[in-house]
């Protein structure tokens, strides 16, 4: 599968993301330690918001370990607002167009997991796809495919709504083909103010996503760590898994729920999909 992580909060360099933390993005594309593989090697993208209309991206089908302009790019740039995502394919060619975030308008979306029995779909549901959006589809994978049946289903207006009349369809389309278990996904949208992740899978075991506790509380019960007191009281993240080992820093977002983040405050809702 892959593995992901969306920031919000004070401009941090990318670096402090990617490459600092003891299991940093970087280290979990080489050894991942609660993905399904342990190597993430098909690709990476980041995506940030700055001062353009849109928010920047960045994507490369070279293992993140090892491209050396990502490392320059990380010490560089700074962002409030930052999706990165590592790619393990699950059949899908490697190529750059099928890296994550994928991008319509200010708005980005990554995924980790699968559409089981893919190309026994496809068709049917890419026909359902809106045709003024069809041809923005540019790559092959599953996790494009179910951006853009969001975006049909309305989630640039209402995400959580969006996504779940996206899993209950696709989950309608791969029972009507006798496929048992359709869809597994721990999935990320943002419109560079407020961020939705969702995890949830039609077997309810789903692949893991942790978010971050509140800052302030853990700068309080860790008054000597300078890397907590560097982060603003607005800081947020939402991680497939944990930066680092630090107790009390993470907690595992629940079966079927979207975690919604905006100005510094998350809130957790109850996840169903929509048929």
């Amino acid at each position: 599968m892959c593995r992901w992580l969306a920031y919000s909060g004070s401009p941090v360099l990318l670096e402090e993301l990617l490459y600092v933390p003891a299991n940093s993005l970087v280290a979990q594309s080489k050894h991942s330690r609660l993905g399904v593989e342990t190597t993430n090697g098909d690709g990476f993208g980041v995506g940030w918001y700055a001062t353009a209309p849109a928010p920047g991206l960045f994507l490369s089908t070279e293992p993140a370990w090892n491209n050396r302009n990502l490392r320059e790019l990380a010490a560089q740039i700074t962002a409030g607002v930052v999706f990165a995502h590592i790619r393990a394919s699950t059949g899908t060619a490697i190529q750059q167009t099928n890296c994550h975030p994928f991008r319509h308008g200010r708005r980005l979306w990554m995924h980790n997991g699968l559409i089981s029995e893919f190309p026994l779909v496809r068709r049917e549901l890419a026909l359902v796809v809106d045709p003024s959006l069809y041809a923005e589809i540019e790559g092959s994978t599953d996790s494009e495919i179910l951006f853009h049946l969001a975006l049909t289903f309305g989630l640039e207006h209402d995400p959580p709504t969006a996504v779940a009349r996206t899993v209950g369809f696709v989950e309608a389309i791969g029972r009507n083909h006798g496929v048992r278990h359709p869809l597994q996904m721990t999935v990320a949208t943002t419109d560079g103010e407020t961020t939705w992740a969702f995890r949830y899978s039609s077997e309810g075991r789903s692949r893991s996503l942790f978010h971050s506790a509140d800052i302030t509380t853990l700068q309080q019960q860790y008054p000597d760590n300078p890397a907590l007191h560097s982060l603003s009281a607005d800081t947020r993240l939402v991680v497939s898994e944990p930066l680092g080992d630090l107790h009390g820093a993470w907690r595992e977002v629940p079966e079927s729920t979207c975690v919604v983040t905006r100005d510094g405050v998350q809130e957790i809702l109850e996840f169903r999909p929509r048929r």
